[in-house]
């Protein structure tokens, strides 16, 4: 079996956590260890990290490449999208660079699994995977239903028929119903939430795919190459839908294992510790007389007064108020922060890099400051700006600086003036992170006045 991560998605729910260039799978919800990596650790007690393929895109590989670090599975194969078009164009992707660098069979089952949702214990999950590999040996296409505990208007449905191997054969994928479709679906008993995840044989899919989308087969029966080349001409199409919801051969199976997509921050509430009066509290807070209410703090104190059934989101940019209930209305803010072409909806004050990262302290007209961490061994681009100077200020380990033809160290304490339009690079040659502060001065301060020469990554 190949374990097929989809962590290309750059959902907007979660703001002001959740970004555009730091999306819901790399956020630390409920402990140490993001949803990635958590992800990963569900299926390590099944397969081998080689077993794994993570995909997703350019934007976040430096930060995938991170949490296979993390959650010890660096074996994993990355799979880059060359652009975004959905789920259903991605497995089949997938699906390729299985059978043609990884030597897969086409009676390899693929499991898809999503990136960012919470499921435990690990123990039961495994049970579950091991009943639907079972069934996706028999050429079905097999998806998980989470028993529904409430008439949530926030998931798909799936309708369910007549009992098959341990699970039911499928009549119907529901759209996201209102709160009285929702309490219909709930009192029926047949009715179970879409899980987003699937398994089936590469050859199934295949056949499936031939069946429901030729111009997806069409594409996934040329060579890996090809496919990446026109991988633009895919449709914009989900699993669901470009399968699921017409797939003759769907059985669903219930997960016993506790879920939550976590797609809202009602959902986060749900999922979090509360103290006795039903309050969920991170960071330095302080709630008073408050009750059923989420307070995340981040950068500074948050007081609380009286509050009731309310969501308190804090970064060091952003503040989101909301009712309980109004969550999901969080996307739609997203949309007008987007239409108005606030930087705010794509990007943290910290912003992570193939070589580390940095975080925007201040700006104001002419200048722009910031703090800069550099892994060790790692190096920036060779670069210029055609609008600003840059002034670094070391205050952390060892910095290796080239400025024009000249190259020269830089410790701790020192600093070194950068003119504008001059070639230039940074690296760290220690130990230790490299740490300087970067007072940027210039008529135009955008990450855009980058000027890349030579650069490890890619990026030039």
């Amino acid at each position: 079996m190949k374990v097929i991560i989809l962590a290309g998605g750059g959902g907007s729910r979660l703001f002001p956590l959740s970004r555009t260039l730091f999306p819901k799978q790399f956020l630390k919800l409920n402990g140490e260890e993001s949803l990635l990596a958590q992800t990963i650790a569900r299926f390590l007690p099944l397969v081998k990290p080689a077993d794994m393929v993570v995909v997703t895109n350019q934007e976040y590989v430096h930060l995938v490449r991170t949490e296979l670090i993390a959650a010890k599975a660096q074996g994993a194969h990355i799979l880059l999208e060359p652009v975004a078009r959905n789920t259903a164009p991605a497995v089949a992707f997938a699906a390729k660079y299985c059978l043609e660098q990884l030597g897969c069979e086409p009676d390899e089952i693929l499991y898809i699994t999503p990136s960012d949702h919470i499921i435990r214990p690990i123990e039961t999950f495994t049970a579950n995977v091991r009943q639907v590999i079972g069934l996706a040996k028999l050429g079905k296409v097999v998806t998980l239903g989470i028993p529904p505990n409430h008439p949530e208007t926030g998931y798909g449905y799936i309708q369910v028929g007549k009992p098959f191997g341990g699970g039911f054969a499928v009549q119907s994928f529901r759209e996201k119903p209102n709160q009285q479709t929702a309490e219909a679906y709930l009192a029926a008993g047949s009715y179970y939430w879409n899980s987003g995840m699937f398994a089936f044989t590469i050859h199934c899919l295949m056949d499936e795919l031939q069946a429901y989308q030729p111009a997806i087969y069409e594409l996934a029966e040329s060579s890996l190459a090809e496919m990446t080349v026109n991988f633009t001409q895919m449709p914009n199409i989900s699993l669901d839908y470009a399968i699921a919801e017409k797939s003759e051969e769907l059985v669903m199976l219930p997960i016993t294992a506790e879920w939550n997509d976590i797609g809202s921050w009602d959902a986060i509430y749900d999922v979090l510790d509360k103290d006795a009066d039903g309050n969920a509290v991170k960071g330095d807070c302080m709630p008073i007389e408050c009750s059923n209410t989420l307070i995340l703090g981040h950068s500074r104190l948050i007081a609380g007064i009286g509050l009731e059934d309310i969501l308190v989101v804090e970064t060091d940019d952003v503040i989101v108020v909301a009712k309980k209930g109004e969550s999901q209305k969080v996307k739609d803010l997203v949309g007008e922060l987007k239409a108005k072409g606030r930087v705010e909806a794509d990007e943290h004050t910290t912003v992570y890099r193939p070589w580390g990262f940095y975080t925007v302290l201040g700006s104001g007209p002419g200048y722009k400051m910031k703090k800069i961490v550099v892994n060790s061994g790692e190096i920036l681009s060779l670069q210029m700006h055609y609008h600003r100077s840059e002034h670094w200020i070391v205050i952390g380990g060892t910095a290796k600086v080239t400025i024009g033809d000249t190259e020269q160290m830089v410790h701790e304490n020192e600093s070194i003036f950068v003119p504008q339009t001059t070639k230039h690079r940074l690296e760290n040659p220690g130990k230790l992170p490299l740490q300087i502060i970067e007072v940027q001065n210039g008529s135009y301060l955008g990450e855009d006045d980058i000027v890349r020469f030579n650069d490890r990554y890619g990026r030039s």
